[in-house]
Parts: structure tokens; sequence; C-alpha cells
């Protein structure tokens, strides 16, 4: 298999408290709605290469979102600070950054103005809900599209050439999830609740299976939405099943509220999520209750090449911590980079093709991709909450 071989991530590592900060979201929202470029402009002085992102920087998962660009702009950052060159041309990577709020009609319009401006790449959306149906417009444009959180499986099952993620699926974590529930939990039984959405229908529907392939029973699926506010309904049909356990799929949004419900109204079965719902606003949202776990899929912090060095980095552009998807995005952002570095080349029909042959050793882990567009190997760990931190739990 053909290594692609960069200095970007070595080099990217070396550089620390970039000024950074300066160069904030007024910045991306100007460049978003600037007149549109080709792809890869060339002029006498160089090339310019766009790469687009969308996340949700308002709404409920501002807070994923704004996490995810801040990766991505690291990586555009210490690509350009590499100071590429081309066919004899400086090169300069510009981010187009644009705003989904976690809804997946707006995700369509975002993905369709990206496709207007040329850009050679998307990294992004955030959520399977939006990903998705997005990812159809980036298909039909011929634009690789890769993801840094996107779980759903259905994600890189629709038969698309070039979509790709850097971390595990709902299918792959499912298979985790469900044996540290029934072997290491002790459960028999089990409630499901989603909020209908891609990835929590996803999440939710692959845990049953497993769970149930284990020998556990399921007593009931309930249902939120991802806008729900209110959950005395759902926590009293849980309540009349009386199970060991409740798999959640979706955000922290609804789940903090949900988890407290649940303990409000004396249930005191053991509550898990997958990574939706590991935030410093879950802990938050809680408060100091037993039993709720968090499915990540990713190896443990101190595990991840690399990972206490950009944790510096990032505190020092943004003064403020990692929340989760920063090195996934960073990652998925040098993937794609360090395809088109390899093919001197932002024009998708010639790097596109280097993508799928990446062997990479990235902040998160290993990076190669199997026939989809999965990881060809992923981690995963489980995670239980203690006051105001989450804690390893497997």
């Amino acid at each position: 298999m053909h290594i692609i071989k960069s200095g970007l991530y070595l080099g990217s590592l070396s550089i620390m408290a970039l000024a950074l900060a300066a160069c904030g979201q007024n910045t991306e929202k100007a460049a978003a709605s600037a007149d549109a470029k080709p792809a890869s402009a060339t002029s006498g002085e160089g090339i310019t290469v766009l790469i687009g992102t969308v996340n949700p920087l308002t709404g409920p998962l501002t807070h994923w979102g704004v996490d995810s660009a801040n990766g991505i702009k690291l990586a555009i950052e210490d690509a350009n600070n590499k100071k590429l060159v081309w066919d004899g041309k400086p090169v300069t990577f510009e981010l187009i950054s644009e705003d989904d709020m976690a809804d997946p009609r707006v995700a369509t319009q975002m993905a369709d103005r990206l496709v207007d401006k040329k850009v050679s790449a998307v990294v992004g959306h955030f959520t399977s809900s939006t990903a998705i149906p997005a990812s159809m417009t980036y298909d039909t444009a011929k634009i690789p599209h890769i993801t840094y959180s996107v779980t759903g499986a259905k994600y890189t099952q629709q038969g698309f050439e070039h979509v790709y993620r850097v971390i595990a699926s709902d299918a792959q974590q499912a298979v985790g999830m469900a044996k540290f529930a029934v072997e290491k939990l002790g459960i028999k039984t089990f409630s499901l609740v989603h909020d209908k959405g891609a990835y929590g229908e996803g999440l939710a529907t692959d845990f049953g299976k497993e769970a149930e392939k284990l020998g556990a029973k399921m007593l009931s699926t309930e249902f939120t939405t991802t806008t729900s506010a209110e959950f005395s309904s759902v926590a009293t049909a849980i309540k009349t099943k009386q199970p060991d356990f409740v798999l959640y799929g979706g955000m922290d949004a609804q789940a903090g509220p949900l988890a407290k419900e649940l303990r409000k109204q004396g249930v005191t079965a053991q509550f898990m999520g997958s990574d939706g719902i590991k935030s410093e606003e879950m802990l938050k949202m809680i408060g100091p209750i037993d039993g709720v776990y968090a499915s990540t899929a990713g190896a443990t912090t101190d595990k991840m090449p690399g990972y206490s060095e950009f944790a510096t980095r990032y505190q020092a552009a943004y003064n403020q911590p990692i929340a989760t998807f920063a090195p996934y995005s960073y990652d998925a952002t040098h993937v794609i980079i360090a395809a088109m570095d390899q093919a001197k080349s932002a024009d998708p029909a010639k790097y596109a093709p280097l993508i799928r042959k990446t062997q990479m050793q990235g902040i998160t882990g290993a990076i190669a991709f199997d026939e989809k567009g999965d990881l060809k190997d992923s981690a995963q760990t489980v995670y239980i909450a203690k006051g105001d931190k989450w804690e390893v739990a497997m």
C-alpha cells in the first residue's frame, strides 16, 4: 500500500502557541460571504486552495461545533506555515466556514453554497443527520467529504466514492457498548431512547441488536427529538418498565435533562450514551448523579500520539480546553491536505484517489481507510461521570 508521506503533522507539533485567536468567527464568515473563487486559483504569485467546513456554530450544539472548527483552523494554519510549493508556485489554503445549526435542511443549503464556491474538499458536518444528506450534494459535485465526528453507519454505506471518517462508526461502537453493558455492568434488561435522528436512531438500533445477541432483553423503545426540552412522559414510560439499563441515542442537550428526570422519578437504571453526551455541558446538567456512562469512538487522550502538545497549542490559541473533537477535525483536515500535497494539486480528480491509500499517524492514532471510507482499526473508550469530570470505566 502506498504511504502518504507529508511533513505537515511533524511540523505542526513543533509550532507552539500560534496567534490564531484573531482569526475568529467573524473573519471566517466574511470569507464565506466573499466572491467565490475557483477551487485552486492559480496566479503569477501562487495557488490558493479553498477547503470548506460546516459545523453547528449556533444553537444547542455550538460548543461541539466551535471546538471542531478550531481544530480545522489549526490544521489550515499548520499547512500554510509549511509554505508548500506545487509546480514552483507557493500554496495558500483558505478555509470557508459555514454554520448549519445542526439542522439537516440548513446543512444541504450550506453544502450547495460550498459547491457554488468551488471548494476542493469539505471537512464536516458534525452530526449524522446533517452529514448524510449533505454528502449526496458533495458526491454529485465530485468533492471529497471527510468527517471527524459522524458515527452513523449509513454515512459510508451509500456507495459514494469519496466519503471518509476518522472516527469509529456506530456499528463498530455498538459491539463494545453492548459488551460493556452486559458483561461489565451485568444488565439483564434494557430500554432504548433516541431522538429519531440518523445518529441517535442508528446507535440505539445497533446497540439493541448487539445487546440481545448477548442475552439481554429489550423492554421498550421511547422517543425524543433533537429539540425536546421536556422528558417527564418518557421517564414515566421507562419507570413502568423498570429496566436495568437505558441506552440513549442522541446529544447531550437532551441526554442531560432526561437522565436527571429519570433519577427524579426514582429510576435507578444505568444510563449510557455515546460521543454526543461526553461533554462538560453534560456534567453540568446532570450534577452529582450516579450511573451515567459515555462511550467514545477513540482512545483515551493519554494514548493519543501528540495530544498533550496539541492541547497546549489549542489552549494558547483559543483560551479554552479541547471539548472532544478538535484533534479529530485536525486529523481529518490533515488527511485531505496531505493527499493534495502528494498529488501537488487540489483537483479532486488528481488527489482524491490518494485519500483511500492513506496510512498516517495522526494526533488521534493510526489512520487508514477501508473500501467504504471507514477506519480499518478504531479504538473505543467508555467513561463514567464522576461529579465534574469523566473517568475511564473501560
